[in-house]
């Protein structure tokens, strides 16, 4: 099978599992409570806000990747493809924020906390807004690709941080995945936010192809363009 094949493939199971996991989590899950008796909601939207999360780390990373062997080779494929992971990052890193904010207005009962995850993430939100800020500042196209590249690389550096930032320093929010602590979660709980994050992750890899794809195909069309016309 091509790329766009499997792409297609993922993002049909990505939306299944996503789907699934999302009536999982309501109706299947179990759901911790408050000594009240209430629902605790915010544990309904970690499932949720924990693989678009992660997500957004691991897409962030192939930025810094494509931007390493960009500077490497000066092949333009990889400033290409840099680009296009710094634009699902970005996508992913909204959504990131977004049920972040919903967990925290729910969990802590304030829309916004500047404790070290939070900080730290928002930081990443910054740099990655800058990236394209910086390529649309920048008209030399062998100049901005090396900028980006270099700022892209440098960028990432936050993304280990504010995922272990929880594990480094005093931190109210919740460390998620860490050693051992899956192992006490419940079967439906378990079982709900693993089909999630594969869910995501496929969505993930999906989009990015497949955004991939229609800029190859762009790319090659302005080429033929520039070669007929001249």
């Amino acid at each position: 099978m091509n790329r766009t094949t499997i792409a297609k493939l993922m993002l049909a199971l990505g939306g299944l599992l996503t789907t699934a996991a999302f009536f999982m989590t309501f109706f299947w899950a179990d759901a911790s409570t408050f000594p009240d008796g209430r629902i605790d909601f915010s544990q309904k939207i970690f499932y949720f806000h924990v693989p678009v999360a992660e997500a957004s780390f691991l897409v962030f990373f192939f930025t810094a990747l494509y931007g390493i062997r960009f500077l490497m080779t000066k092949d333009r494929k990889f400033d290409t493809r840099a680009r296009i992971a710094t634009e699902l990052t970005l996508f992913f890193v909204l959504l990131t924020m977004a049920t972040g904010i919903l967990w925290t207005r729910v969990a802590w009962g304030v829309w916004w906390q500047w404790e070290p995850r939070l900080t730290t993430y928002f930081i990443m939100t910054l740099l990655v807004i800058a990236y394209f800020v910086l390529r649309n500042s920048v008209e030399d196209e062998e100049k901005r690709a090396v900028y980006a590249a270099a700022f892209g690389i440098l960028a990432f550096i936050d993304a280990p941080i504010s995922f272990f930032i929880t594990r480094w320093v005093e931190s109210i929010h919740p460390v998620v995945l860490a050693g051992g602590e899956s192992s006490g979660l419940e079967p439906p709980m378990l079982i709900t936010f693993i089909v999630a994050q594969v869910g995501m992750l496929m969505l993930g890899y999906a989009f990015y192809e497949m955004r991939l794809h229609e800029e190859e195909i762009r790319e090659r069309l302005e080429a033929l363009k520039v070669k007929v016309g001249g």
